[in-house]
C-alpha cells in the first residue's frame, strides 16, 4: 500500500434531515441507516482502507464524538481523531488536516471524502481516487470527483466542465450553486455538468499552497502552531485558535477561487444519503414497494412508504403512500415523504415544544 496516500473523512455533520435516528448526541454516520450491519463511517473507513493505509487515515469530527468514533473504529489511534473545538465549516478543518499530514509527510498526497455517503463499487471507487492521486502528485493542481447527473436535481450544487477538455480528468470551469428546476434542466441539456459529491484530492504541498494564495489570514493563524502539530502541545494551541478561525466551507474559500481545478467523472454509483428519500431510493423494497430497515411489517393498502424501527419490532400500515415512517424510543415520525426538506424545521419546532432531550 502506498504510504504517501492519506485520507482525511470528514465525520462532524449531525444530519439533521434523518431526525429521529440522527440525533445531535449519535449522528447519521454513526449509525446502520441500510441495516447491512455495519455504520455508514464503519463503510467509508472500509472503503478508503482498501488503498490508503490504516494509519494514514485521519478522522475529523467534533469534539463531542471523540468516544463513538473509537468505539466503531478500534483500529484507529486517538492521534489520529481530528477534534474541532468549534463548529467552522469546512475550510478550516481541511487546512488543519493538511498542515498535520504535511508534519508527517510532506510528499503525500489526500482524500477528503464525507464518512455518510454510499458507494457500492469500492474498487471503482478506488480506481478513480487513485487516478486522481496520481495527476495530483505531478502537477499543482486540485481534483474532485464528479457525478453523472440522472435527474435534473435542485439539491446538489454542480461542477461545469471544459467541454472542448477530451483528457479523463477534465478542468473545471466553475462551480455553481444549487440551481432551482429549470436550470438544472439546463445544465443536463448542456451536457457538460456533473454533481458535486464533496470529495477532494490534492496533495498537501498545493492545498496548503492555495490556502497561502486564497486565505493568507487562515494559513497564517494554522502556520502559528505548525510546531505543535502532532506533539502534546498540538491540544492547546487548537484549542486556543481555532475558535477565531473564518467560518467558511471550502468551496467559498479555495475552491471557487483556483484555477487549477479538475474533475473526474466517477465510474461508480454514488447516493448522498442526505435525506429519508435518498436512503428509501437505496434500499430494496417489498412487493408493495415499501423500503423497511429492521421491522417486521404487515402492510395494506400502504406503498411508496420508507418504514423503520427498532429490530424485530412488527409496524403494522394501512392507508398511507409514501410516508416516512420511524419508530425510535420516545419519538414517532410520521411524514409525507414529499415533504422531507422541512425535517429540519419540524425537528427544531420539537425542540422548542418538548426540549432538547429529543434532538
Amino acid at each position: 500500500m502506498n504510504k504517501d496516500y492519506y485520507a482525511v473523512l470528514m465525520a462532524g455533520g449531525v444530519g439533521s434531515r434523518f431526525w429521529p435516528i440522527s440525533t445531535s448526541d449519535n449522528p447519521k454516520q454513526f449509525h446502520d441507516m441500510l441495516g447491512t450491519g455495519s455504520t455508514l463511517i464503519q463503510k467509508t473507513f472500509q472503503r478508503l482502507n482498501k488503498f490508503v493505509p490504516t494509519e494514514n487515515i485521519l478522522i475529523l469530527t467534533n469534539e463531542r464524538y471523540n468516544d463513538l468514533v473509537l468505539e466503531q473504529l478500534p483500529m484507529v489511534k486517538q492521534d489520529q481523531v481530528v477534534l474541532e473545538p468549534a463548529m467552522r465549516n469546512t475550510a478550516p478543518c481541511i487546512l488543519y488536516a493538511a498542515m498535520k499530514i504535511q508534519k508527517m509527510n510532506e510528499n503525500a498526497v489526500m482524500i477528503v471524502a464525507p464518512s455518510d455517503h454510499w458507494i457500492e463499487d469500492e474498487e471503482a471507487f478506488a480506481k478513480d481516487v487513485t487516478a486522481c492521486f496520481e495527476k495530483c502528485k505531478t502537477e499543482n493542481v486540485l481534483c474532485t470527483l464528479g457525478i453523472k447527473p440522472s435527474f435534473p436535481n435542485t439539491g446538489f450544487g454542480y461542477i461545469e466542465f471544459d467541454k472542448s477538455d477530451q483528457s479523463q480528468i477534465k478542468k473545471v470551469d466553475q462551480f455553481r450553486e444549487k440551481p432551482d428546476y429549470e436550470t438544472a434542466k439546463e445544465f443536463l441539456a448542456q451536457g457538460n455538468f456533473l454533481w458535486n459529491a464533496g470529495i477532494f484530492m490534492w496533495s498537501v504541498k498545493t492545498i496548503v499552497q492555495a490556502f497561502q494564495n486564497y486565505q493568507p489570514k487562515q494559513h497564517q493563524l494554522f502556520l502559528d502552531g505548525f510546531s505543535t502539530y502532532n506533539t502534546s502541545g498540538e491540544r492547546e494551541f487548537i484549542a486556543n485558535t481555532y475558535p477565531s478561525a473564518e467560518n467558511i466551507s471550502i468551496d467559498y474559500a479555495i475552491l471557487e477561487n483556483s484555477d487549477a481545478i479538475f474533475v473526474l467523472e466517477a465510474t461508480f454509483d454514488w447516493n448522498d444519503l442526505g435525506t429519508w428519500g435518498s436512503l428509501y431510493d437505496k434500499l430494496d423494497k417489498n412487493q408493495d414497494n415499501n423500503a423497511v430497515v429492521n421491522a417486521k411489517v404487515l402492510t395494506q393498502d400502504a406503498n411508496g412508504n420508507m418504514i423503520r424501527s427498532k429490530a424485530g419490532k412488527v409496524v403494522v400500515v394501512d392507508g398511507l403512500d409514501d410516508y416516512i415512517i420511524v419508530d425510535k424510543d420516545e419519538v414517532l415520525l410520521i411524514y409525507p415523504k414529499a415533504k422531507e426538506q422541512d425535517i429540519k424545521q419540524v425537528l427544531n419546532k420539537v425542540k422548542e415544544t418538548f426540549g432538547e432531550e429529543y434532538a
